[in-house]
């Protein structure tokens, strides 16, 4: 492998269009989500470029009939409900620990009215139990019952029914959640198998990173005692490169090219998500700045990094403006050089836009 067969692996093995959304879905095997529609939210964004003819807030219209769940890997999202059993039994975060185990009065209302209810909406949850705002994790207040509600989900004692204009609407876990476990082993090679099929080719430091973050590691699980094994197996490859060590699946190899189409990618994108490979592969640093504040912004609140062929060369910034679509672009290197290039690059940037402007229901 070369840092050139590395990018084409990165884009080609990703980037596949599906017919259906669950084949989409289930093929990464997670979409990270997030609430910012700036223009799109993230989970959006993804699927767009692997879903044929996927408009805008299609999987919320289609989630209560997906085999899927909104649940936590190392970030929150959406993962095909096969994959439940590599999640539980998992151990919340010491913020949540405390809270759980500061509102044992109110764990015990929650779940009570949860069994009288098929559904709750955090709203009547809030009406009929009533406790009180605490400080959620972004820093704002939310009501302690729907606190309440978020972390009996991350315990998995609920899950999300489906959602009412963007609010999750919670039921009891079915008793398939409840019943699905694995030996630590078998768990653990599957999470890592999970993590690598999603951000391959990765760095392995970037897999213990990911490990860490899913929150439920635990310390007798030998992980790079059982990746060892995988690659010994056959089943993983781990090839040092530029000095960072990376593991792809051992049945998969770099396309011989990649096509001229341009690519406005989420922030989130497993293409881009990485930020380590990102900066390997493509030479410059890619921040996500929603949460900067304005004045120290260098890309923009909700720069959408600009894929083109096998490499990423700058970003876009969109917005929707009286139902016209806005797009201002910017380079982290200079244009693609030669007439011809920067002609077919113009036409295929055009293309996204156009595209863009389709998913968004926008000219």
């Amino acid at each position: 492998m070369t840092p050139d067969d590395l990018r084409r692996f990165a884009v080609g093995r990703s980037l596949h269009a599906s017919q259906d959304l669950f084949t989409a879905i289930n093929r990464l095997g997670y979409v990270q989500a997030d609430p910012i529609r700036a223009p799109a939210r993230a989970q959006d964004l993804i699927l767009r470029h692997r879903v044929i003819g996927y408009r805008i807030d299609d999987l919320e219209k289609q989630y209560s009939q997906l085999p899927v769940r909104e649940e936590m890997l190392h970030n929150y999202g959406f993962v095909p409900q096969d994959h439940l059993n590599l999640l539980y039994p998992r151990r919340p975060s010491p913020r949540w620990q405390e809270f759980m185990a500061g509102h044992r009065g109110l764990r015990g209302k929650v779940l009570r009215y949860l069994a009288d209810h098929a559904e709750a909406h955090p709203r009547d949850v809030e009406r009929a139990l009533g406790s009180g705002a605490r400080i959620n994790g972004w820093g704002s207040s939310s009501s302690a019952t729907t606190l309440m509600l978020e972390g009996l989900h991350r315990e998995g004692k609920t899950m999300v029914l489906r959602r009412d204009a963007g609010i999750r609407i919670y039921a009891t876990a079915s008793a398939l959640d409840r019943d699905l476990r694995l030996a630590p082993g078998a768990r653990a090679d599957g999470l890592v198998r999970l993590l690598i099929n999603l951000y391959a080719p990765l760095p392995l430091r970037s897999l213990a990173q990911l490990i860490s973050m899913v929150g439920h590691r635990k310390p007798d699980v030998d992980y790079p005692a059982r990746i060892d094994r995988m690659v010994k197996r056959g089943e993983v490859m781990r090839e040092t490169i530029d000095g960072l060590v990376y593991l792809w699946p051992a049945n998969e190899s770099a396309p011989a090219f990649v096509d001229d189409r341009v690519y406005l990618l989420a922030p989130f994108d497993p293409v881009v998500w990485d930020r380590r490979r990102f900066e390997h592969l493509w030479g410059w640093a890619y921040r996500f700045e929603a949460y900067t504040p304005p004045a120290k912004r260098k890309l923009g609140y909700y720069a959408l990094p600009m894929l083109w062929r096998a490499q990423v060369i700058g970003w876009a910034n969109v917005s929707i403006d009286n139902e016209r679509l806005r797009v201002e672009t910017g380079f982290a290197h200079k244009l693609p050089s030669g007439r011809e290039a920067r002609a077919v690059f113009k036409h295929e940037l055009a293309a996204e836009i156009q595209r863009l402007g389709s998913f968004l229901g926008v000219a």
